[in-house]
């Protein structure tokens, strides 16, 4: 793939057990935290579950705050807000908060913006609103709610993001089962080298459950023994599932760099396919295809396996299918490399669950970061491998503990549906950027949200930021052009560090802040023009990744229907 072909990652936002945004995750992916919950048989006899039954395995992937949303920000009343999914709430914020990580607002310039996405099955729809008497007397919908119930099925999860957040590029739905969220990245960046939008936002959500709640064990299944997912490990007897959610923000690089943007990894090669007739039937993986994905992405870039350093596999935790996923990368690998050991080979699934539908893109985000920072986290869980795969054969190690990774990095991710498509995507470290342009003297800082709570939270997280190594004039250009401009507003004027943390203290602290009479003339009128409802014109800077808004999360939702299998 030439350097016109590559395709940069500008933005990343997330929700994933134990992780309310993408740094939480990152710390706990390195630190091999354990996300998934193990419920108490107080917590399940809470949710009327059955604690005393010894099938029933009580863990999960659980996602704090489901039943809560930022609907006002998002334009819905509190009876239409009741109404939607969660898997499209945690995506719509997801979009919104990687769009700001890469310094957008899809209301400011011409960029066509698309969006590709994907989400697990309909269940809010199916079990808390459907034949609930509690949405409409004897199980009736209203007429004047059909627009809202219709919009709750995965059909409409791009196209909702696109109309919430003012998108005009390709708005598509992709269902590939487990692949959805990576197959949707594949889509998204070819619509990129094809020109048919500038910007795109590609990922998943993913709701198995609305409850606390965890399953019942049957022997020879899929799902684990005892609720520990141990991918490619001997003692592996199944996967464990969750909920959350991710996004990426992805641009031609070409473009990203013209445009001065923080770019946190590459895109070099990608592809996705079908395992089609040659497995041993429609549930289980196949070789062939999986390792024919690699290969073709390996072609797309034009690397030899021997450069890739880290793969972070599907390993969903089944003897079955990682034996399958360790021989298809085998297969893919050894026409360039005759190595033993030298590739890492991951899994967040052992620390998240499996992700369902968004497992893809945030095994992708995990794979930047390793990239990024250099460092490859733990995998959960981990101490002997399979006796029926012969690792120490093959180009791949499992790390049971972090380790640091030196430059240059390649990495691959895979992802496979049920059904067996399966997605490959290929990352590789992002370009030195230069220095910013060195700015003195005054900045105005313009800072707005939904409500003057989200105001003060917002000035707090700000406050924290700043650091002498990164200016604050980068920062008082991301706000200016990177921020969807909101009715409450604050705005700061500062010379350097100091005086922008002093400021924003004040405001999170609800304290008014005078602009100061030592600011330019000019200054305190942009100020007076920001404060008025205007917007202000961008000084030097350049776009860089600061705290995301903080969503004023309320209670939307309607219980399920009496009987329903949630």
């Amino acid at each position: 793939m030439s350097e016109d072909d590559l395709i940069a990652v500008v933005g990343m936002a997330c929700r994933a057990p134990g992780a309310p945004d993408v740094t939480a995750l990152w710390r706990n992916l390195r630190a091999g935290a354990d996300a998934v919950r193990r419920f108490t048989p107080d917590e399940l006899a809470a949710a009327g579950l059955p604690a005393a039954d010894p099938t029933y395995v009580p863990a999960f992937g659980y996602l704090d705050g489901l039943e809560d949303f930022d609907a006002a920000l998002f334009g819905y009343t509190d009876a239409e807000a009741a109404l939607l999914d969660p898997q499209h709430r945690i995506f719509l914020e997801a979009a919104w908060w990687a769009l700001e990580d890469a310094g957008l607002d899809p209301a400011r310039g011409t960029a066509q913006i698309g969006v590709f996405a994907g989400c697990g099955a309909d269940r809010y729809l199916r079990h808390h609103l459907l034949g609930n008497p509690a949405v409409a007397p004897a199980g009736a919908l209203p007429d004047d709610w059909d627009d809202a119930l219709a919009g709750g099925t995965s059909d409409y999860l791009p196209t909702r993001v696109a109309y919430a957040l003012g998108l005009t590029g390709p708005a598509v739905a992709v269902q590939t089962a487990c692949s959805s969220s990576l197959v949707a990245v594949c889509q998204a960046a070819q619509s990129l080298l094809d020109f048919r939008c500038d910007v795109a936002v590609a990922g998943g959500a993913a709701v198995a459950s609305t409850r606390q709640r965890g399953y019942r064990h049957r022997p020879g299944g899929t799902w684990s023994a005892d609720g520990v997912c141990r991918p490619y490990d001997a003692d592996a007897t199944g996967q464990v599932f969750g909920n959350g959610g991710g996004a990426v923000v992805l641009k031609r690089l070409a473009d990203a760099v013209a445009d001065g943007d923080h770019v946190h990894g590459v895109l070099a090669g990608w592809a996705v396919n079908n395992d089609g007739a040659a497995r041993a039937g429609f549930t289980v993986p196949g070789v062939a295809g999986q390792a024919a994905v690699v290969a073709e992405a390996l072609a797309a870039a034009d690397w030899d396996a021997d450069t890739v350093g880290f793969v972070e596999g599907h390993g969903s935790g089944t003897a079955v299918g990682d034996a399958i996923e360790i021989e298809a990368l085998t297969r893919a690998f050894r026409p360039s490399t005759g190595r033993t050991g030298y590739c890492v080979l991951g899994s967040a699934k052992a620390g998240l669950g499996n992700l369902d539908a968004a497992a893809g893109v945030l095994g992708l985000i995990k794979a930047v970061l390793a990239v990024r920072d250099g460092v490859i986290p733990p995998t959960l869980h981990f101490r002997r491998p399979h006796p029926d795969v012969d690792l120490a054969a093959t180009p791949f190690t499992v790390s049971a503990a972090a380790r640091e990774w030196p430059g240059p990095r390649r990495a691959g991710v895979s992802s496979f549906g049920l059904g067996g498509t399966n997605a490959h995507v290929l990352v590789q470290s992002a370009p030195s950027r230069p220095d910013g342009p060195a700015a003195a003297g005054w900045l105005l800082l313009p800072l707005s949200a939904g409500s003057p709570a989200a105001l003060r939270e917002l000035a707090a997280r700000l406050a924290a930021w700043p650091a002498p190594q990164q200016p604050v004039a980068d920062l008082a250009y991301t706000l200016a052009v990177g921020r969807r401009p909101l009715p409450h507003r604050a705005a700061v004027l500062c010379q350097d560090v100091a005086d922008a943390t002093q400021a924003l203290a004040a405001i999170a602290d609800g304290t008014p802040v005078a602009p100061p009479a030592a600011a330019p003339a000019e200054l305190r009128e942009q100020a007076a023009t920001w404060l008025g409802g205007g917007n202000v014109p961008p000084g030097a800077g350049r776009r860089v990744p600061v705290p995301g808004y903080p969503f004023q999360r309320r209670r939307h939702w309607i219980e399920p229907r009496a009987g329903a299998r949630v």
